[in-house]
């Protein structure tokens, strides 16, 4: 089928062997690529009940059918597996320029099972798959070990020949369950584990090379289009305000809503925000706009601190949810200090949300006398400290290193702490906004706020915040179209540049196949069911689709609550709709 390759890589690790398998069109008529075809192959490949960080837990990175292409938004690459942190399923997407490498190798996917003897580099290319020895990368950070990588094994070849690493840090190095994928320097596949699962293989780093292009079914359809984009999209509101403040812009929004999680999620809005909003990044640090491969959005924010203790450190960020949680939930007040504690998770390899949220527990926790561990809200340098501990699993970080579920047991806090299956969510309180209540309980790998971006039709008046009966009708929308960006893959900040009828102009450009809106949503429900159907295997029942109990306790400052009986009403007409029972 045009815009696939109809081809995918298959890695024994433990035994050193790769075979490339055929993959026939009624897979990707039915499921896309992306995540249609990966949550395809590891339903179909997968034990049921394997430890994720077993060697027979698959790990399967893909593209989509616009990848390395010329459609905007399109240069991400996903990543699949059996989540460390959930024992559920985990997605994870990450940008940059590597895509587009992940893509030339010339594969839809690529699919990792086993364990390699010795800490090794995967060399992958269109003709061959290649293991080296990494004994020397030991404990390198992620930065260190990019740069080693690149140098040692990127291939230079003709013009058009694309290469790209994917790493990990020492943190999934030491079996840290919220570990990440890193590329391009700053860029991240960072929730759910993923880069545990790498770890836990013996994988400190891939190298994707080749020169593989992708055919299109029609090709000036999608270049008219992406033209048309380009000129049109260019002074769109989202655009300019993606350029000219990227995700930080939120830190004043979410604020003025009063939906900044602050004080370990007993606050809505954080005294000192201003100290860490977009405009204090802005104007207390050397910012550049940076984006992408294909993407005239630039949300990434180049920044160099000026002055102070970490005068001349220069990293892509903080993004918004790294603001919120180091800056909301932990209470720091500086937003150069927000960017020193996200490099220090950056270098280290870890998510900085599971991260920030698991630093405010310990804090809360402390505070509550329920752990002796004495770490104070507010306290960069602790927090550091912090972050160290759990990376070597040290002290308190050992069972930090777990995750929020065998911390809240440890201290007897299983009705204070904030997660959904195990993760913790982003930063917007469904208390204010109760369509991300829905979202959070209902994700498939935890409390996502991806999914469905239900808080952008929220705060941007589309639908009421406090409205319930009708709300599913609406989410599902958002969530259906949201399905097909990762299974294509797009960026979901495109999802106000690609409604319904443009995504129907790029999937029969790139592939031919039928575009309809009412065919699309019969994609986007089968791949839901399909994620559905592999968590109920790994034994998710209904108990788990829940808020956590704090979101149940009006916010301190403002009283804002969301109810289980509001709760229930939402869940309800979701699942009808949905024609899911219990």
């Amino acid at each position: 089928m045009q815009g696939f390759y109809n081809k995918i890589l298959v890695v024994d690790l433990t035994a050193q062997r790769f075979q490339v398998q055929t993959i026939e069109d009624d897979v990707y008529e039915k499921y896309l690529g992306g995540k249609g075809l990966a949550t395809w192959l590891l339903k179909e490949r997968n034990p049921k009940g394997v430890n994720p960080l077993a060697a027979e837990n698959n790990l399967i990175f893909a593209t989509g059918p616009l990848t390395g292409g010329m459609s905007w938004g399109a240069s991400r690459y996903g990543v699949f597996t059996k989540s460390p942190l959930t024992g559920l399923y985990a997605e994870s997407y990450s940008g940059g320029r590597v895509p587009e490498a992940v893509s030339a190798t010339g594969f839809d996917a690529i699919v990792l099972h086993g364990r390699a003897q010795n800490l090794s580099v995967l060399q992958i290319t269109p003709d061959q798959t290649v293991f080296h020895d990494a004994e020397d990368l030991k404990g390198k950070d992620t930065f260190e070990t990019e740069k080693a990588v690149k140098e040692k094994y990127c291939l230079k070849k003709d013009k058009g020949w694309k290469n790209g690493v994917a790493v990990v840090g020492p943190a999934a190095e030491n079996g840290v369950r919220f570990s990440i994928i890193k590329n391009d320097g700053w860029r991240c596949a960072g929730r759910a584990g993923t880069g545990s699962v790498m770890g836990s293989k013996n994988l400190k780093a891939i190298v994707f090379s080749g020169d593989i292009k992708r055919t299109s079914h029609d090709p000036d359809a999608l270049k008219q289009l992406s033209r048309e984009m380009a000129r049109e999209s260019k002074d769109h509101p989202a655009a300019h305000a993606y350029k000219s403040m990227g995700t930080s812009q939120m830190v004043k929004i979410m604020n003025s809503a009063g939906a900044f999680p602050a004080k370990y999620w007993s606050m809505g809005k954080a005294p000192h925000w201003e100290n860490i909003s977009a405009d204090a990044l802005h104007n207390q640090c050397d910012v550049t706009p940076h984006a992408c491969a294909k993407c005239y959005l630039a949300c990434g924010r180049m920044t160099k601190v000026l002055k102070g203790r970490h005068k001349e450190m220069i990293l892509e960020g903080p993004e918004y949810e790294t603001i919120y949680t180091f800056g909301g939930l932990c209470m720091v007040d500086a937003i150069e200090e927000i960017v020193y504690l996200n490099h220090v998770c950056d270098s280290l390899g870890m998510d900085t949300i599971t991260a920030g949220n698991l630093c405010a527990f310990a804090m809360a926790a402390f505070e509550k006398g329920k752990s002796d561990y004495e770490i104070l809200f507010g306290d960069t340098d602790g927090i550091a400290k912090l972050l160290n501990f759990i990376c070597q699993q040290k002290d308190i970080g050992e069972l930090l290193s777990k995750g929020i579920i065998e911390a809240a047991k440890a201290w007897g806090m299983e009705d204070d702490a904030v997660h959904v299956k195990g993760m913790e969510p982003a930063g917007y309180d469904p208390r204010v906004l109760k369509g991300m209540g829905l979202g959070y309980a209902t994700s498939d790998r935890g409390a996502c706020h991806l999914r469905a971006t239900f808080y952008k039709p929220e705060l941007a008046g589309i639908i009421d915040p406090d409205q319930i009966g009708g709300k599913a009708k609406v989410f599902i929308d958002f969530e259906d179209r949201l399905t097909l960006f990762d299974s294509l893959i797009l960026c979901k900040f495109y999802r106000d540049l690609y409604p319904w009828e443009l995504l129907e102009t790029l999937i029969s450009g790139a592939t031919g196949m039928d575009g309809s809106k009412e065919n699309l949503a019969k994609i986007a429900w089968r791949i839901s069911s399909m994620v559905r159907q592999f968590n109920i295997a790994e034994g998710m029942t209904i108990r788990h689709e829940a808020l956590p109990k704090p979101f149940y306790q009006p916010l301190a400052d403002s009283g804002a609550v969301i109810t289980k009986k509001e709760m229930n009403t939402l869940k309800k007409e979701y699942f009808e709709l949905r024609n899911w029972g219990e």
